[in-house]
């Protein structure tokens, strides 16, 4: 845990709102993308998962993600055949979908939980991944964050992202699914993934991110000290003549501009102590949301591990209010 505050002081961090400025064409960049997806897409299969838990359903999801690409999840369910809430999940940097049975807080309070595995990780913590990236990049430094940050096209969160907008859409036509209550949550890497998600996909109708990563990365990749934004400046401090264009291509991928997109109802989480998202990226992007219904939880004495379970009991409170679950 970290010894002291990291950032600005709250009453500021509450007001931050940096002047990012939108890569011209952002909205063509993601429709043209998303639409590329869909055309090459097959439909999804689902298979019993192997499991000895009896009283919840586990299903192997596999759906087509960016490119066709099969993409693996795990669905949760209560065993009945009412339509349900869903409640999707993305996973932090590093960790893969794990074994069928590890994520049952949300099955067991009466939702659905779709579990998306992470492409081309998996192997930093956790019980695995099963989902490789097909696609290779140029010159990178270790991890994902700089895989193909020359080109917008190329850089890796075009391709994980555009899996997670395409697993809601997958979700959304899936048998046993109420598709208009699909919340999208996730902490770090995976509430950066849900901004994204919901930023592009109107379906998303309520969305939790806990200390989200991947937000305002012009403070973040020169102020942050430990990885993996400090990925991206081990790469600048070699290619010293190509921060103009990282930082274009990842105005591309940035929560704090995506979320000006974002109408549905918002929960956020922030840490005051967190070393590996600093609460001004976490706030640029919450400030930047447009919905009128939107709160964030605030720890003032802890680190990157946000909440936890009590960020996790606010969560199930607050998405019942808004979707009249039990």
């Amino acid at each position: 845990m970290a010894l002291s505050f990291t950032d600005l002081p709250l009453d500021e961090l509450r007001v931050y709102s940096p002047k990012l400025a939108e890569p011209t064409g952002l909205d063509a960049f993601w429709s043209e993308t998303l639409d590329e997806a869909r055309a090459a897409a097959s439909d999804p299969v689902i298979a019993p998962a192997r499991t000895p838990i009896s009283e919840i359903v586990i299903e192997d999801l596999e759906f087509s993600g960016f490119a066709g690409d099969p993409i693996r999840a795990w669905i949760s369910r209560p065993r009945s055949s009412e339509s349900r809430p869903v409640v999707i999940e993305y996973l932090g940097y590093g960790g893969g979908r794990g074994l069928p049975g590890e994520h049952l807080k949300w099955a067991a309070c009466g939702y659905v939980h779709v579990l998306m595995d992470t492409r081309g990780q998996g192997g930093n913590w956790g019980s695995g991944g099963d989902t490789p990236d097909p696609h290779g990049s140029g010159p990178a430094a270790q991890g994902v964050m700089t895989r193909g940050i020359h080109d917008p096209s190329q850089y890796y969160y075009r391709r994980m992202f555009t899996d997670a907008v395409r697993l809601v859409e997958t979700v959304a036509e899936l048998r046993g699914i109420d598709r208009d209550r699909i919340a999208v949550t996730g902490g770090s890497q995976g509430g950066g993934t849900a901004i994204a998600a919901a930023a592009l996909s109107p379906l998303v109708a309520a969305v939790m991110p806990d200390v989200p990563f991947l937000c305002d990365f012009p403070r973040s990749i020169t102020r942050t000290p430990h990885d993996p934004f400090t990925e991206i400046t081990r790469y600048l401090s070699v290619n010293r003549a190509a921060a103009a264009t990282a930082l274009h291509t990842l105005s591309h991928f940035d929560g704090a501009i995506l979320a000006r997109r974002i109408t549905a109802p918002a929960l956020f989480s922030v840490a005051l102590m967190d070393e590996i998202v600093l609460p001004a990226s976490v706030f640029a992007a919450y400030n930047a949301v447009s919905s009128a219904d939107k709160n964030i939880e605030v720890y003032e004495y802890n680190g990157h591990e946000g909440g936890g379970h009590h960020q996790w009991l606010r969560q199930v409170s607050w998405l019942a209010e808004r979707f009249g679950a039990d």
